[in-house]
């Protein structure tokens, strides 16, 4: 029999063996396939068990249940995400080559790699009162800890503007970056990987720059500017178009003569 150790103060027994380590790694490889393949609710541990070779009952004494499996093998591939992001990342780089760095590995990982999962957590795990949306909350703010850290280095930098809070930030950054992940995996739309993330990066990293009072008061000057000459010009060709009044047009001639 499998050498199994029980979790304390719970049910869900812990592989403690080495037989028991492989079979829970044989279990999650094929909980990743069937999951990225079938979406969450198409996909039951039955099948998962048949893929592995062993009954379901096996899968449950390692696991709950589905929820449980699948938020292991999502949680998983976050983890393999993260540890790719923070050893590549440049430590001695500019605040621009880290937050640069996050941006590709995180589009280039997504869609090379992780299509599959990639399309369970947007389409499945984020839909509201989904079975799996209070799970991913906790995995998604671990998900984006590297993010914040160099967001919050920039700003203390100097790099980064100050007049907007980081949670923003985290949702200002990763929201155009699943926008791209939603064409590209639900709607079955290919996208240039490196293009596209260099695209990215300039728009969202333009966007995060400190505010320049000099250029911006001047840019609402040239606004104010424009504006101004817009309503002149209408309000010339609003006075060329009125008629002229009759009365107007009768003094005027008798000025003339009297003037004669």
């Amino acid at each position: 029999m499998d050498d199994l150790k029980v979790e304390a103060g719970g049910t869900r027994r812990q592989p403690s063996g080495r037989k028991s380590q492989q079979r829970v790694k044989d279990i999650l490889q094929a909980g990743r396939e069937v999951f990225s393949e079938k979406g969450y609710e198409r996909t039951t541990t039955a099948e998962i068990a048949q893929r592995v070779g062993v009954s379901e009952a096996t899968v449950f004494s390692y696991f709950r249940g589905k929820r449980e499996l699948c938020v292991r093998v999502i949680s998983d591939w976050y983890d393999e995400i993260i540890a790719a992001i923070e050893t590549g990342l440049p430590r001695n780089g500019t605040t621009r080559q880290q937050f640069a760095f996050i941006v590709r590995m995180h589009v280039r990982l997504m869609l090379v790699h992780g299509t599959g999962l990639c399309s369970l957590v947007l389409s499945e795990g984020r839909t509201k009162h989904h079975a799996l949306g209070d799970e991913l909350t906790g995995l998604q703010r671990r998900y984006t800890a590297p993010l914040m850290r160099v967001l919050a280095h920039g700003q203390q930098a100097g790099h980064i503007r100050t007049d907007m809070p980081l949670r923003l930030m985290r949702s200002f950054v990763f929201g155009p970056m699943e926008h791209v992940l939603w064409d590209a995996t639900l709607a079955h739309r290919g996208a240039d990987i490196d293009a596209t993330a260099e695209q990215l990066v300039d728009v969202l990293w333009t966007a995060l720059q400190p505010p320049q009072p000099d250029v911006t008061a001047l840019s609402r000057l040239k606004e104010d500017l424009d504006d101004a000459m817009r309503r002149f010009e209408a309000s010339t060709v609003m006075a060329r178009r009125m008629p002229k009044s009759p009365g107007n047009g009768r003094r005027a001639s008798k000025k003339a003569t009297t003037e004669q």
